[in-house]
């Protein structure tokens, strides 16, 4: 039986920091950590939590189909108050490890999203989904699988991932050997062949490739 999409759920982590008195909360996320190929996406989002306002269906972005995650996407930046997105590249990857390139991410997506001027407001506090502290100026609170528990989270992981798979489709076609347009940089079977027949391109994480 299919679980229903529960707002109340979804919004828990939400409705705390408003009852504390925070408006402008900050959901991060990250796409990309795992593949032998491309950039980390990190994206910041600030969602309107009016229930008006809600988006049905803002889950994490790996629960759902790509159709699904496109439609999101559009409505989430339609609505978001404000977001932005940050790529780290595969050669900065190599330079400093994973970890700390996700946390540059994120970092830079929290610094420069910016609330439109007519709110005079700034972002009041973060949610970052995992379990890390990152290096910012404002509160935070990690929520360990927050892109399923949190909805800003999970709306941060829909628009990072609808945007790093488009990257990846567009790599493939500079790079075609390795089937990016349906592995998007996971290490694949496919993926592996085509680095053991054509070896590395240019994009190919070569900390994350050594083996081969």
């Amino acid at each position: 039986m299919k679980k229903v999409w529960n707002a109340e759920e979804k919004l828990q982590y939400e409705r705390a920091l408003q009852a504390k008195g925070y408006r402008y909360i900050v959901g991060v996320d990250e796409v990309g950590r795992g593949p032998l190929a491309g950039p980390v996406v990190c994206a910041a989002v600030v969602m309107p939590l009016d229930e008006a306002e809600l988006i049905v269906g803002v889950d994490d972005s790996k629960k759902l189909s790509a159709k699904k995650r496109e439609e999101l996407a559009k409505l989430i930046k339609e609505k978001a108050i404000a977001y932005t997105m940050v790529e780290v590249s595969e050669k900065m990857i190599d330079e400093i490890n994973i970890l700390e390139a996700t946390k540059l991410g994120m970092k830079q997506a929290i610094e420069t999203l910016v609330l439109p001027e007519e709110l005079e407001a700034k972002p009041e506090i973060v949610l970052t989904d995992g379990n890390m502290t990152l290096d910012v100026a404002l509160p935070q609170h990690s929520v360990v699988h927050g892109d399923a528990l949190s909805y800003s989270i999970g709306a941060a992981s829909i628009i990072a991932k609808v945007y790093r798979d488009g990257l990846m489709d567009e790599f493939a076609k500079t790079y075609p050997h390795y089937g990016f347009e349906k592995n998007k940089g996971y290490g694949t079977a496919a993926h592996i062949k085509g680095i053991k027949e054509y070896g590395l391109c240019p994009i190919h994480r070569r900390t994350f490739t050594k083996k081969f």
